[in-house]
């Protein structure tokens, strides 16, 4: 099992713009309308921006390993039912990520 362990330097913590996207690739992950404030050092996002955007697999219950849906850019894990309410989190390393403005 690996899990994401935090090193410092996650930018997009307490970031909130409009659109998160693969580092290495650019494709679209994360909508700032899905981010949510939450005690974890990783920003938190509760849905993808499209059915594609990421793939994923479960390496425990209830915790997914999570890339990117188009060049397999190690992004991060999804823990279930651990949300803001009830529904999913995506805790992402902010050097997976980069985000475009509208």
């Amino acid at each position: 099992m690996s899990f994401c362990s935090f090193f410092g330097g996650e930018v997009f913590k307490d970031h909130f713009k409009p659109i998160y996207v693969c580092s290495k690739c650019n494709h679209q992950l994360f909508s700032s309308c899905s981010k949510y404030e939450h005690s974890s050092p990783w920003p938190a996002f509760t849905e993808t921006i499209h059915k594609d955007s990421v793939s994923k697999y479960e390496e425990r219950p209830g915790a997914y390993k999570v890339l990117c849906g188009k060049c397999g850019n190690g992004l991060g894990h999804e823990f279930v039912n651990d949300g803001p309410s009830k529904g999913l989190s995506r805790f992402i390393f902010s050097s997976s990520l980069t985000f475009v403005p509208k």
